[in-house]
């Protein structure tokens, strides 16, 4: 018995660009859900932007298949930071939480696409 295969390389391309598409539908689906999850607060069931003075969350923007902050201060939020008089504010992790909720999800989604291929 003998197998032959004819125009692997167009195959393999085929194959490549179908499964790029399918997971970069994949990774905008995930953003998506993370900017929206950002937008709302945790009384809405979201994980949610800390609101001061609403200017952190005004400034959350989804761009591809990138979802951030343009606040300069976002990261001291997120992570924490020192006072002048020496103290610690300690970070609320929003945007990690909000990563995390979307991790298994992200891995469903994909394993999903495996499946289909």
């Amino acid at each position: 018995m003998m197998i032959r295969l004819r125009d692997v390389n167009g195959l393999a391309g085929k194959l490549r660009r179908m499964s790029a598409v399918r997971f970069e539908a994949v990774v905008k689906k995930s953003m998506a859900q993370i900017y929206q999850r950002a937008q709302l607060n945790s009384k809405q069931g979201g994980i949610g932007t800390p609101i001061d003075s609403g200017e952190l969350r005004a400034s959350l923007s989804m761009q591809g298949d990138v979802v951030g902050y343009a606040k300069t201060y976002a990261p001291h939020v997120e992570y924490g930071h020192r006072t002048r008089g020496g103290g610690y504010v300690k970070g609320q992790r929003f945007l990690k939480k909000n990563v995390d909720k979307q991790r298994p999800v992200f891995k469903r989604d994909i394993i999903e696409q495996i499946r289909r291929a």
